[in-house]
């Protein structure tokens, strides 16, 4: 199991994609929260990065509304 970057989000929709790709049973994590709270008021520049198995990356991207 390799994590891969499936998008870069602000921290809100980072969890909101976590939570919809975790309603239909695909695994996702966020990286870089912790350097949100690391970098004080520069934070909301900082995007978080939500990370799915390789094998899963197709069908999140599927998963997920177009923008």
């Amino acid at each position: 199991m390799a994590l891969v970057e499936l998008g870069r989000y602000p921290s809100p929709e980072a969890h909101m994609v976590i939570g919809l790709l975790d309603a239909q049973g695909i695994m996702a994590v966020a990286f870089d929260t912790g350097a949100r709270i690391a970098e004080g008021s520069i934070a909301a520049l900082i995007p978080v990065r939500v990370m799915v198995d390789e094998d899963d990356l197709l069908i999140a991207r599927a998963a997920l509304p177009a923008a």
